[in-house]
Parts: C-alpha cells; sequence; structure tokens
C-alpha cells in the first residue's frame, strides 16, 4: 500500500471499517443460512435518536440455530455520560461501529459462539480526532466438550494472530480467560478465543497495521466455527443433555447480565434493548445447587472451565 493510500486509510477509518463490517455480515449471515438450511434471517433497520443506527438480523427456530443474530451499528453524537466517567473526560463527541454476532443451537453438542468486532473515535470540540481504538474478539461456549473442537478453534485464532504478531495469540487467549470469568460462580463462561481492546496507533503498530489484524480475525470466524458445527450437529441427543444444555444456558445469561461490560454499558445508556439483549438463549434453566454426577461428560466440562487449559 502506497503512502497517499494509507493516509486515505487512516483519515477514514470509520468509513473503511463500517464498510467491512456491513461486507462481513452479509458474508457470515448466508453461510450460517447455508449451514442452517432452513431458516433464513430476519433484518431489523434501526435508528437511533441520537445519532446512527444499526441492521439487525435474526434467526430463529431453525434446523441447526435455534437463536441466532449478526448485527451491525454505527452510532454518533455526545458521548454518554458513564462512558465520560470512564474515560476521564467531560463533553465530547464520539462515533462508534461495529459487529457484533451470538449463535445459539439447538443441539447440545454444537457449541454457542460469541463474537465482536468494533472501532471507535472520540473528537475534541474542532471535530478533530483525540482517540481511536480497536476491539474484539470470539469464543466458543460448548456444552459437552469435544476437545477436538477447542483445539480448532484455537488454532485458528492462533493462525490468524500469527499472521501480524507471534505474540497476540498467547496475550489475547489470556484476555480472554481473564474476561470470560463467571466469578461469582468461579468458572469460565466457555473455552475461551480472543479478548482485545483499545487497539491504538502506536510506535510498533500503525493505525492501518490494528486495522489489517482485526479484519483478519474477523475474516477468520467462519473458518474457526462452521467446521465444528459441521462436524456435530447430526449427532443424536437426549432429553437430559438438552436439559443440561439449558441449565448451561443459565449461567451464560448469568454472566452477561452480572459481568459482561458491553451488555452493562447498552443498558446504562439508553441502548437499543432488542439488540443487546438479543445475545440471550431462548430456552433456559436454573436449578438450585445442580451438581453434575462425577466422572460424567457434564463434570468434565465443569472441570475444564474452573481450570481453563491452554488448547494449542
Amino acid at each position: 500500500m502506497n503512502l497517499e493510500s494509507r493516509i486515505l486509510n487512516l483519515k477514514d477509518m470509520k468509513e473503511q471499517f463500517y464498510a467491512y463490517i456491513q461486507n462481513l455480515q452479509d458474508t457470515i449471515t448466508n453461510k450460517l443460512e447455508a449451514v442452517d438450511g432452513k431458516a433464513k434471517f430476519v433484518e431489523d433497520l434501526w435508528k437511533r435518536p441520537e445519532g446512527g443506527g444499526g441492521r439487525t438480523r435474526v434467526i430463529e427456530n431453525g434446523n441447526i440455530f435455534e437463536k441466532g443474530g449478526v448485527n451491525i451499528s454505527a452510532v454518533h453524537g455526545k458521548l454518554p455520560e458513564a462512558m465520560q466517567k470512564n474515560l476521564g473526560v467531560s463533553d465530547s463527541e464520539f462515533f462508534a461501529c461495529g459487529l457484533s454476532l451470538v449463535l445459539h443451537p439447538k443441539n447440545p453438542m454444537v457449541p454457542t459462539v460469541h463474537a465482536n468486532w468494533r472501532y471507535f473515535e472520540m473528537y475534541d470540540d474542532k471535530g478533530e480526532i483525540v482517540t481511536q481504538w480497536f476491539g474484539g474478539g470470539q469464543d466458543l461456549t460448548p456444552y459437552y466438550l469435544f476437545d477436538e473442537d477447542a483445539v480448532h478453534f484455537h488454532q485458528t485464532c492462533k493462525s490468524a494472530c500469527e499472521k501480524h504478531n507471534p505474540e497476540f495469540y498467547p496475550m489475547y487467549k489470556k484476555r480472554c480467560d481473564e474476561y470470560f470469568w463467571n466469578a461469582h460462580r468461579a468458572e469460565a463462561r466457555g473455552v475461551g478465543g480472543l479478548f482485545f481492546d483499545y487497539l491504538k496507533k502506536t510506535d510498533e503498530f500503525s493505525l492501518q497495521d490494528r486495522y489489517d489484524f482485526v479484519t483478519e480475525i474477523g475474516n477468520s470466524f467462519l473458518k474457526s466455527y462452521v467446521p465444528i458445527v459441521e462436524a456435530r450437529k447430526e449427532l443424536i441427543y437426549s432429553d437430559s443433555q438438552r436439559d443440561w444444555q439449558e441449565v448451561r444456558r443459565g449461567r451464560y445469561v448469568e454472566f452477561n447480565l452480572v459481568h459482561d461490560k458491553g451488555t452493562l454499558f447498552g443498558l446504562k445508556t439508553n441502548g437499543r434493548i432488542e439488540s443487546i439483549l438479543m445475545s440471550l438463549p431462548p430456552k433456559v434453566q436454573w436449578h438450585y445447587n445442580h451438581t453434575p454426577e462425577e466422572g460424567s461428560d457434564e463434570a468434565y466440562l465443569v472441570s475444564v472451565l474452573q481450570n481453563p487449559k491452554d488448547w494449542v
């Protein structure tokens, strides 16, 4: 890429990244519809009164996906008060865009998956950018743990990271394990993946380098997840295994509503409630003091969640 192109890309980074997530949403939803073979995504276009809007796409009651969403948004305006406090600034204008997805399969042998890739800018009173960064990641939440699936997911993440820096995978894998930790249960939400935030321009990395890395991860998503779906979607399961899936989904809900910063931020800043809570599964169970039988597949999952592993 020549210097002129790099300067243009830096100047128009928000347009560049928003165009990317629009295309990525199309790519992902088209592939998932083909994999499901029955259900189609329903599109909901919405506007944010304070500025901007989004394109929500939801799939429900399919052959494979019981509920899922692949959403994009681009919002702007006055920085919400909660974020002003978080960033330690006074009245400021901002722009943020991103793609967020969650897929809850019907078959408990197929794991739930979550991913998010986002970009943020903040401006001074002259409209000049004062800070900008990327964030995101992807993580896997199985109900019955096939070690080879976790290895595949992490190997795909690692391979994508290593195209840019060999230190990225171990660093962002560790951050993922730390972030998706259900502290009140003393266990992870799932088997992890990648989590990164506040990826800014530095002496070592340009903003274009950050863009190239984040889009590499986004482009790797279908490769990380679809082969797992294809391998497990025809497996037979029992009512008791379905019950276990719904119990574990309860832990997913607990994390999102108690610990997840994105969910809590949206709820506190007049975010679009349907898009925020799209991540919640449709059928969930809570049982008092539910404990899996010792030596069972269910107990194996819990043991791994209590002690996150290095998969690759």
